[in-house]
């Protein structure tokens, strides 16, 4: 009799910590998707604060034109509109969380005004996002070119 009681003990606690895992990994995934919200906002209306704490220090910033920027280069060039976002819509997105990193994944459609030059862009993107001190940041990201 106590045996089987310590059987179900072990199993409840075992499946205890197993919904708080799933649990956890579900809240992780809502922040991921609200930090790319939030970026999402902010390239569009640039707010220099919210990109520095939106991304990394270390961030590797990749262009579908295979440009790559640093953090600050690619702050710069929101903050002086060599790139400029009229809008920006994320469609068919995705997001894996593994512990403290995630992989998101979304085709970004957007009309743009790179410095003062009106265009479209539709690409695919790849985004990396680390948690730092509990909150998420954008640690790499590359665009390539959509198929047509």
């Amino acid at each position: 009799m106590f045996k089987n009681f310590t059987l179900m003990c072990g199993a409840l606690a075992c499946t205890m910590m197993l919904s708080q895992g799933a649990s956890a990994a579900g809240n992780d995934t809502q922040a991921v998707e609200a930090a790319v919200e939030k970026l999402r906002v902010v390239m569009v209306d640039p707010d220099l604060k919210q990109l520095d704490a939106l991304t990394s220090k270390d961030l590797s910033y990749g262009h579908s034109s295979g440009k790559v920027q640093t953090q600050a280069e690619f702050i710069d060039d929101l903050k002086t509109g060599a790139s400029d976002f009229v809008n920006i819509k994320l469609l068919d997105q995705t997001v894996k969380v593994i512990g403290d990193v995630a992989v998101v994944r979304h085709t970004l459609d957007a009309d743009t005004n790179d410095s003062g030059k009106p265009g479209h862009v539709t690409i695919k993107i790849l985004q990396v996002w680390t948690k730092h001190h509990g909150h998420w940041q954008l640690l790499a990201r590359q665009a390539v070119r959509a198929p047509t």
